[in-house]
């Protein structure tokens, strides 16, 4: 049976993103597959509750004085020794990276690209970051042994943007936290409800509030409706053009900013909102969308790009520009309570195609076919 380790650093330093992508992934593996072997390589182990979720795993940090000092250098060079040391056959980076040197070695590499969003719209990033990330996501996928998408979108991209060639590129999809996979209680609802001081009924939206998100079009959407939103995501300057745009229409009373939920909590908020919306310009997936999906939320998203795939055949798809014809869409939704419920029971069947154990048997099979 094959060694196999991690990348492991978002999984113990990041919140969101990539840090739940890690944490998901590795669940699902560790809970499909319990004899299989996974070491765990991070810098430090960084948010103290991300340790607990593997209390029975291998975890390497840096040894050495120097490369306990020069932490990011371990992780792109000198990790190699480590790997090697530990007799690893195959090593993930599960966020668009792998040590300088790898493929000089006998393991075999596997990298996850999860977007190139800083190529195709390099103006929402700074010139340094654009630099750094073409640069270790090429590097990457010019020298994997395998490259993992997490949709048909990024693919394309990738073939495109790095030039490589199709059969080096396989897609599998992530899934989302089991949080979202449960029924909740009226209890649960109400309970939380009355934590947040929401109103019984609202409209939601859920990422980083910037402007590739696009959360403007909803609050200008809904202008003249009754029905409330609520955005959960951080805050960032683009925000406040939002809250300009509130302020100046008297919708402060139906607007309603979060964030800082525990995923159980973020999970309750999906299952009570009426309908989930979510018209970003342009995402490498868009779990927020299967996040809704699995709690039997109707969504509303883009009509291109990735979006037609995370939300299947039964969610509706709007031009993220056109202002109207999101607001027809989410009065078509809420004057229809047949087309809730269709959407509420498609949708969810649609979702099951990312059930964990689906997704692991998927990175397993990979695992045993490039094993070298």
């Amino acid at each position: 049976m094959s060694k196999i380790g991690f990348d492991a650093k978002r999984f113990f330093n990041n919140y969101t993103g990539l840090g739940n992508y890690s944490r998901d992934l590795i669940r699902i593996l560790r809970s499909n597959y319990p004899e299989q072997e996974f070491l765990l390589y991070t810098p430090q182990t960084g948010i103290p509750q991300y340790s607990n979720l593997v209390p029975n795993s291998v975890i390497r940090r840096p040894s050495g004085i120097l490369n306990k000092i020069l932490t990011s250098n371990w992780r792109t060079n000198r990790i190699v020794n480590d790997l090697k040391r530990d007799k690893i056959d195959i090593y993930h980076g599960l966020s668009g990276e792998i040590p300088i040197g790898l493929d000089k070695t006998s393991i075999t590499s596997v990298v996850t690209i999860h977007d190139l969003i800083f190529i195709r719209y390099p103006e929402l990033y700074k010139k340094i970051d654009r630099t750094l990330y073409h640069k270790k996501f090429k590097y990457a996928c010019e020298h994997a042994d395998q490259i993992v998408a997490i949709s048909e979108q990024t693919k394309l991209d990738i073939i495109h943007f790095f030039n490589i060639p199709e059969e080096k590129v396989k897609v599998i999809y992530q899934g989302c936290n089991d949080s979202f996979k449960s029924v909740k209680s009226e209890q649960e609802k109400q309970t939380l409800i009355k934590k947040l001081g929401l109103p019984q009924e609202f409209i939601l939206n859920v990422g980083t509030i910037e402007p590739r998100k696009n959360a403007f079009s909803i609050v200008q959407a809904i202008k003249d409706k009754d029905i409330p939103l609520v955005i959960v995501g951080k805050q960032t300057a683009y925000t406040k053009e939002i809250k300009s745009f509130v302020a100046a229409h008297n919708m402060e009373n139906r607007v309603i900013f979060l964030q800082g939920l525990t995923m159980n909590e973020l999970s309750v908020l999906y299952s009570i909102a009426k309908i989930f919306v979510y018209p970003s310009i342009f995402e490498g997936f868009g779990i927020p969308i299967i996040e809704a999906l699995y709690s039997g939320t109707p969504v509303i998203t883009t009509n291109s790009g990735v979006f037609p795939e995370a939300g299947g055949p039964f969610s509706h798809y709007i031009d993220p520009n056109d202002i109207d014809q999101l607001a027809i869409s989410i009065d078509a939704i809420l004057n229809s309570q047949e087309k809730q419920e269709e959407m509420r029971q498609e949708g969810l069947a649609y979702a099951h195609q990312f059930n964990d154990e689906i997704l692991a048997a998927q990175w397993m099979k990979l695992y045993k076919k490039i094993s070298k």
